[in-house]
C-alpha cells in the first residue's frame, strides 16, 4: 500500500499480514504447531512405548547392575537379601510361634521361602514405583519420552531379580523332596500374570509418589501389614479355621496371596489344590488385567504433569 504524505513524498506501508486476527491457537494449527510435553492420546502413547522398548529393557539392566555396585558381594545380595529374610521369619514363626501350625518341615521350608521370594517381588516394584518419577527429575526435565517408560523399566528390573533368586529357590525346593515336574510349567504363567500386576500398581504408585514425595515413607508401614494379611509366613485357611470363613476367603483372594499360593502349588508337592481358593486362575488373571490396564490409563492420564513445578 502507498500514500502521500504532507509535503508531497510517497510513503509505502508494509502490506497486512494474513495472519492478523488469528488468535494464538489458531496461529498454533495453521502452522502445525503443538504444546511441548502434551499428553498424546492413548493408542499413540502405547505406540510410542513400543518405540522405546530398548530404553525401557537397558534401562533396567543398568539399575540392576547399579544397584548393588557398591557392596563388595555386588550382585548376590540380589538372592541373599530375600534368603535371609526367609532365614529371619522361619526363626521367628516356624520355630517360636509355631506358624507352620502341624505342617510338615519338607513342605513348610519351601513354603515359606516360596511366599518370601514372591512378595518381594511385589513389595519392591511397588517401592522402586513411588519413587520412579519423583527419583528421576532430572532425566525427566531433561528428555521427551513416554514417563511410563520409568515405572515399567523398574518393575522389570524387579523380575530380573526374581528370576536370579528363583535358581536358589529351585535348589532350596528339590533339597526339601519336591522335583521338577509337570506343574513347574505353571511357573511361567503366574510370574507372566504377576509381573503385570506389579507393573500396574508400579504405575499407580509412580503417579502418586510424583504428587506426595513423602508416599516412600509411608509404604513400607502399607507393605509389611500386607505381608502379615497375604499368609507369607502362614497358610491362611489353617491359621483362620476358628473365625468366619468369610474372612479367609477375603484374605486368600487378595492379588500377593494368589500368586503366592499358585507359585507354592506349581513347585512343592505335598502343597495340594486344596489349599487354594475356588477359580484361582481367573481371579489371578482379573487382578492382572485390571490393575494392569488402570494403572496404565491412570498415569497417562498425567502424563503432561510429570516433572512440573
Amino acid at each position: 500500500m502507498s500514500e502521500t504524505t504532507h509535503d508531497g513524498r510517497l510513503a509505502v506501508s508494509d502490506r497486512p499480514s494474513p495472519d492478523d486476527g488469528l488468535s494464538a491457537t489458531e496461529l498454533a494449527a495453521k502452522y502445525g504447531l503443538a504444546v511441548s510435553g502434551a499428553r498424546p492420546g492413548l493408542v499413540e502413547y502405547v505406540r510410542q512405548m513400543w518405540g522405546r522398548r530398548h530404553f525401557i529393557l537397558a534401562f533396567s539392566q543398568a539399575k540392576l547392575t547399579a544397584q548393588y555396585s557398591q557392596a563388595k558381594l555386588g550382585q548376590l545380595w540380589q538372592v541373599a537379601t530375600p534368603l535371609l529374610n526367609a532365614v529371619v521369619y522361619f526363626l521367628i514363626f516356624g520355630l517360636i510361634l509355631n506358624a507352620d501350625r502341624g505342617m510338615e518341615r519338607e513342605v513348610y521350608v519351601p513354603f515359606l521361602v516360596t511366599g518370601v521370594f514372591v512378595f518381594t517381588f511385589t513389595q519392591s516394584s511397588v517401592m522402586a514405583g513411588v519413587r520412579a518419577v519423583s527419583g528421576n527429575l532430572g532425566l525427566v526435565r531433561a528428555l521427551h519420552f513416554p514417563r511410563a517408560s520409568l515405572p515399567i523399566s523398574f518393575s522389570l528390573q524387579q523380575l530380573q531379580q526374581l528370576l536370579f533368586s528363583m535358581i536358589v529357590l529351585f535348589v532350596i525346593v528339590v533339597g526339601f523332596g519336591s522335583y521338577p515336574r509337570l506343574s513347574w510349567l505353571l511357573i511361567l504363567p503366574v510370574l507372566a500374570l504377576q509381573f503385570l500386576f506389579n507393573t500396574g500398581l508400579a504405575l499407580i504408585m509412580a503417579r502418586m509418589g510424583a504428587k506426595t514425595p513423602d508416599l516412600a515413607q509411608l509404604m513400607p508401614f502399607v507393605m509389611r501389614t500386607w505381608m502379615y494379611a497375604s499368609g507369607v509366613m502362614f497358610s491362611i485357611p489353617v491359621m483362620l479355621a476358628e473365625h468366619p470363613k468369610w474372612i479367609a476367603d477375603i484374605l486368600q483372594w487378595n492379588p500377593a496371596a494368589i500368586y503366592m499360593d499358585l507359585m507354592r502349588f506349581a513347585l512343592i508337592d505335598g502343597y495340594g489344590r486344596e489349599n487354594l481358593p475356588p477359580h484361582v486362575w481367573a481371579v489371578a488373571a482379573g487382578w492382572a488385567a485390571l490393575i494392569a490396564l488402570g494403572g496404565f490409563v491412570y498415569f497417562w492420564k498425567a502424563e503432561e504433569r510429570y516433572g512440573r513445578g
